[in-house]
């Protein structure tokens, strides 16, 4: 009995369940504005409880989602169908099913085979090693929505492997000898790519239906993968020799490296009939998401069809498939926040919001505007421990407020969209694989601060001049 009363207590945090609480109180018996839909501010005041609780944890983020849901429900703000509409939308089930494939990669072990493939082929030097670790995630990321799964699950364990052999250990003075420049190299990596592609990060499905709903700007995964395509490639190959500039290893040389990834590769013999069909699978939803829109297939479609394939062959069970926490909890919290932003936007508060904003900023041109607007959306990712509550929180709103200022849409929709992966460069907390390569002990948390922050400089840099020319001839401004 005390082993559960203490794992309840472990669970529940009291402190951040009593913010998240009061806050919502508070916003509710505040007098909503004037003609603004009173079940829009109360809304409202259960949207804002339940950012808080994703930032503040008194529960994992699917109990903070469920009791959100309940609270529409419960106060008849909304009726029960649609507190539960969230779960019918496709692009929640875009990003649930992308994350039970992504779970082939690891159980077959081809994830890991192509990184060992990169490191063999280009870790012969430092930053070479670095690159090869950036380019395995680059691989991987258009089918596991998973940053985390990704770099902590396939990137960072062979990170670790690697560092120890060449005698480079946290918390014994030897971690810049190469250690500390790997790990915060495929942190970065890690951010860049999640950007580049619509099922590389969990929370970028939930921007392409906020930008629907708010802004009817239809996002599709080829569109994103062009428009990023430029400058996420840039980004890829400047961020890692920038980061060995300011931050160098001790070790610049890794003839070993090369010679330990064949060693892993020939433990791992021939490709395995399960890594076969996980790569074809690969092949196949990777191509129905760049050509599905000229067949008429759309893109949760496409996932569902890799998933049934990877069934009907067994590389997964239905086991794997019950198994994979990630996927349920995001389908709970993901469905929780398109649910309250789509009625948010439908009752008026987001329009209320951008036409009040848009007064701010209306003797600027829509230019300056828009980068003044991009930025404190950036920056303000210091305040959020989540790319997920940030983009609730912020993108709907600030994408409403450009779009009023007279910035093109689809660029509006597009940099915000970027920006909700890239933003996570700067703290050791904002993402999901910010605890795996920090938590490694390789790099001090004011280092890890102070590159993170130079970082950031980078990535505006590239994606506002580089990114905004290669938009320019895409046409989207």
């Amino acid at each position: 009995m005390g082993k559960t009363d203490g794992s309840i207590k472990k669970e529940l945090k009291l402190v951040p369940l009593l913010i998240t609480l009061a806050v919502g109180v508070i916003i509710w018996f505040i007098p909503p504005p004037e003609g603004l839909d009173p079940k829009a501010w109360q809304l409202f005041a259960i949207f804002v409880a339940t950012i808080t609780g994703l930032i503040v944890k008194p529960l994992p983020m699917g109990a903070i989602a469920i009791m959100g849901i309940t609270a529409c429900a419960l106060t008849n703000t909304l009726t029960i169908g649609q507190a539960l509409s969230g779960f019918s939308n496709t692009t929640i089930w875009l990003i649930v099913v992308a994350f039970f494939i992504s779970r082939g990669f690891i159980k077959t072990g081809l994830g890991a085979r192509i990184a060992y493939l990169f490191v063999n082929k280009f870790g012969k030097k430092t930053l070479g090693l670095s690159y090869a670790l950036l380019a395995s995630d680059l691989v991987l990321a258009p089918a596991i929505p998973s940053n985390t799964a990704r770099g902590g699950g396939i990137v960072y364990p062979i990170l670790r492997s690697l560092a120890a052999a060449y005698g480079s250990n946290p918390g014994d003075g030897t971690e810049r000898k190469i250690g500390a420049f790997l790990a915060k190299t495929a942190f970065q990596g890690t951010n860049i790519t999640s950007a580049m592609f619509m099922t590389a990060m969990a929370a970028n499905p939930l921007v392409i239906t906020l930008a629907a709903d708010v802004a009817g700007v239809e996002i599709t995964w080829t569109g994103w993968m062009i428009a990023a395509l430029v400058p996420g490639l840039v980004t890829l190959i400047v961020v890692p020799y920038f980061i060995y500039k300011i931050y160098p290893p001790e070790i610049k040389e890794t003839p070993n490296a090369s010679k330990i990834a064949a060693e892993k590769l020939e433990e791992m013999g021939a490709l395995k009939q399960s890594e076969k069909l996980m790569l074809l699978v690969f092949v196949l939803i990777l191509s129905l998401w760049i050509l599905g829109s000229n067949l008429g297939i759309n893109a949760t479609t496409t996932a569902l069809i890799g998933l049934s394939v990877l069934l009907l062959t067994s590389v997964l069970s239905w086991e794997d498939v019950k198994k994979e926490t990630g996927a349920w909890d995001t389908l709970c919290w993901f469905a929780a926040l398109v649910m309250m932003a789509s009625f948010l936007n439908s009752l008026g508060m987001i329009p209320w919001f951008s036409e009040t904003m848009a007064s701010v900023v209306g003797g600027m041109s829509w230019l300056t505007a828009f980068v003044i607007l991009a930025l404190v959306y950036y920056y303000s990712h210091y305040f959020f421990a989540s790319n997920t509550a940030h983009v609730s929180a912020m993108y709907a709103a600030f994408l409403a407020v450009m779009i009023a200022a007279g910035a093109p849409a689809m660029l509006a929709a597009l940099v915000l969209a970027f920006f909700s992966s890239l933003f996570s460069s700067t703290t050791h907390y904002g993402t999901g694989p910010a605890p795996v390569f920090f938590g490694s002990g390789y790099v001090t948390q004011g280092e890890w601060w102070r590159i993170g922050f130079f970082v950031s400089l980078v990535h505006i840099v590239i994606w506002v001049f580089i990114g905004g020319a290669w938009w320019k001839v895409l046409g989207l401004w």
